[in-house]
């Protein structure tokens, strides 16, 4: 919106509120305002915690939000995980998926894009401090503090016993509309993450893994083929493969990986939901390499207008905040 601060909440439409009109956090209910370099730096990462990113190409257990900031989040969850989104804003979300994987109803996978403009929890949870502080320090390799970009949002649920897979994938093998590769992803567990519902597991070193420079190809959209990879991998690769690293995290804990990482997570066999927020980040500078939608719209042109960069142009304005700058360390 031309002239708006983006520190002003806009009701788009009766009752509804978009949140990606604001660009710092909306409250206090997951943590207090950072005011110097202090608050900021407490959440900073250790130089052995950055040397073991980059050389696994992930960080696993990093203390995001209590229990009971999960619950306050998972309240708001209740409106995508009955079958249908019930939230009067739908028409906001990028994306909308009941299930993932349509054609089988004993694999279910809830996949929700974009609800941080619904939800001011979401919302701030974009930029909390535990996330974005360690995040400036691996965006870029050798690059100590970098200003970050907000890039989208995820919501996964596994439904208890019928909870689908994610099939082995890189992140930035979906992300290619934009360039260069400087790009990250933060996965929160809302429950507990065990091997019986379907915890995140991980490939050490295969950040490494490309194919002239590329990502490894999508092999399917809907995440249903589960060892699907295995057809593309070279020897190496696959008795790499063969090792995976499997992530038990605790409810309010947290993955940090970097986007051509292979990952995946198998079906939820347990009695109870797993249920995690995802948001994923890139480096300031980073520019759209498409004319078309770089965020897929489910709702009325005008409501996403504002995400479409012209291919070659720099991903900023109302979608992509600024969510760390270093400068905000040197006050």
């Amino acid at each position: 919106m031309e002239g708006h601060d983006f520190k002003t909440p806009v009701e788009v439409m009766p009752g509804v509120v978009d949140w990606s009109m604001v660009h710092q956090p909306a409250g206090n209910k997951l943590y207090d305002f950072h005011k110097d370099s202090a608050d900021w730096n407490q959440w900073k990462l250790s130089s052995s915690q950055v040397e073991q990113y980059w050389r696994d190409g992930f960080l696993s257990d990093i203390p995001i939000l209590t229990p009971e900031q999960c619950d306050l989040i998972l309240q708001e969850y209740n409106y995508y995980t009955g079958g249908e989104c019930s939230h009067p804003g739908r028409d906001l979300l990028y994306e909308f998926h009941a299930n993932q994987t349509p054609d089988d109803p004993n694999n279910i996978l809830i996949h929700v894009l974009g609800h941080w403009r619904l939800s001011e929890a979401f919302h701030d949870l974009v930029f909390h401090p535990k996330i974005v502080r360690p995040c400036s320090q691996l965006i870029v390799e050798g690059q100590h503090d970098t200003r970050l970009r907000f890039w989208h949002d995820q919501l996964f649920a596994k439904p208890p016993k019928h909870g689908g897979v994610v099939a082995w994938h890189q992140d930035y093998s979906y992300w290619t509309r934009t360039k260069p590769q400087m790009h990250l992803t933060v996965h929160i567990a809302l429950d507990d993450q065990t091997e019986e519902n379907g915890c995140v597991c991980y490939i050490p070193g295969s950040h490494r893994w490309n194919r002239n420079g590329e990502p490894l190809p999508v092999l399917d959209y809907t995440f249903k083929a589960m060892e699907g990879i295995k057809t593309i991998l070279t020897e190496p690769e696959l008795e790499q493969f063969s090792k995976p690293q499997k992530v038990y995290l605790k409810k309010g804990h947290a993955n940090i990986h970097h986007s051509m990482t292979v990952h995946g997570s198998y079906a939820n066999k347990s009695n109870g939901p797993r249920r995690a927020a995802v948001v994923n980040y890139f480096a300031d500078g980073v520019v759209s390499n498409t004319d078309s939608f770089l965020l897929c719209p489910s709702g009325p042109p005008q409501f996403h207008s504002a995400g479409n960069i012209p291919k070659g142009q720099k991903m900023e304005g109302q979608f992509y905040p600024v969510v760390f700058d270093p400068a905000w360390i040197k006050s």
